[in-house]
């Protein structure tokens, strides 16, 4: 990338670079397909939820170093520790791991995630958990839970229903067969689909125009279309009023009007 500045993530499994608003979060162990270990969890887990309050950021962009956006959990480490010792302390580590996925679905910023090859397991369920997904043409995800004796953690079990509808969610998660980047794009669950060797380009792109919006009314976008997959369209409908009457007395939508009226591009403050 380049020309922008990176910010110290505790790790050098985890790299963070803000440029145009964007902060491009990679997974930075491409020899192992980038598995996730104890510190990229901990290290992804404290920059987002810094990115949150962070007002020079717009839009959060998550990729993979090399080949593959994530291989998910690292199996060679759980073969070498065998169970849990203790039940409490698994469960522990199950919740501190879940604010991951929550944080991205819920975050005020949109989240993307740019996939060059396998997202499979847990990272399979990082990458359903962001608001839109690029992917390379090599791209696919793979549950991957069944194979290992699990149920699958990360949220993902959700987010696929959601995306998807209950039916093909189960299916894609008892076969944990591959999904390939043409059926994704078929099903929904990636937005596009591009050469592998334009994804890097198309994803940050994408982000950048996205993170250029007004950040008030993106926030509130965001948190409708949240609020679309649980509320009904009563409480819907009142919160979006509310939010357009609130909307109109912002100076980005003061900003907004002149521009459209002057044919330039407008300025946003968040204010």
């Amino acid at each position: 990338m380049g020309d922008g500045t990176m910010r110290e993530t505790g790790t050098p499994e985890l790299l963070c670079e803000v440029r145009e608003r964007v902060a491009t979060i990679t997974f930075n162990r491409p020899e192992a397909k980038n598995a996730l270990t104890m510190d990229m969890k901990e290290a992804i887990y404290c920059l987002v939820r810094a990115l949150e309050d962070d007002p020079g950021v717009g839009c959060l962009l998550l990729t993979g170093a090399g080949t593959a956006f994530s291989a998910g959990g690292d199996t060679k480490r759980m073969q070498k520790e065998g169970k849990p010792p203790v039940m409490e302390d698994r469960q522990r580590q199950l919740r501190w791991e879940h604010e991951l996925p929550r944080m991205l679905h819920r975050s005020s910023k949109p989240t993307i995630a740019a996939l060059p090859g396998a997202a499979a397991g847990a990272a399979c369920s990082i990458a359903l958990s962001c608001d839109l997904r690029v992917a390379s043409e090599k791209a696919f995800i793979i549950t991957s839970f069944l194979r290992l004796g699990l149920s699958g953690d990360y949220g993902g079990t959700w987010f696929l229903t959601q995306l998807v509808g209950p039916a093909k969610a189960r299916e894609i998660y008892f076969t944990a067969d591959r999904v390939d980047a043409a059926t994704c794009l078929e099903l929904g669950i990636f937005n596009r689909v591009v050469p592998a060797e334009q994804l890097a380009e198309e994803a940050f792109g994408l982000a950048a125009r996205i993170a250029a919006g007004p950040p008030i009314a993106t926030r509130w976008m965001k948190a409708n279309l949240n609020r679309a997959l649980e509320a009904d369209l009563e409480t819907c409908l009142r919160y979006e009023a509310d939010r357009m009457v609130r909307g109109a007395l912002t100076d980005d939508y003061v900003e907004a009007v002149a521009a459209f009226a002057e044919k330039r591009k407008p300025e946003f403050e968040g204010r």
